[in-house]
């Protein structure tokens, strides 16, 4: 069961990473200006919106059951 459970996330993880990896990269395309108009505001906003989702998933990752009661 373990082994199941480890190859699905694996097999997830791995395509979700790198789903997210291209679309990085695709946001950065946006960056010519020959092409796109953009003020520095407007990518502070996108950056921001980034790094607070990557910061909430990261964090997940990292909780604990800080919730459940224990003495160890």
């Amino acid at each position: 069961m373990a082994n199941v459970r480890r190859d699905r996330f694996l097999r997830i993880a791995e395509s979700r990473t790198n789903k997210i990896l291209k679309m990085i990269k695709l946001l950065g395309n946006c960056s010519n200006r020959a092409v796109y108009e953009y003020e520095s505001e407007e990518i502070r906003k996108v950056f921001q919106a980034i790094d607070r989702e990557l910061k909430l998933a990261r964090a997940r990752f990292d909780e604990k059951d800080s919730d459940k009661f224990s003495l160890r």
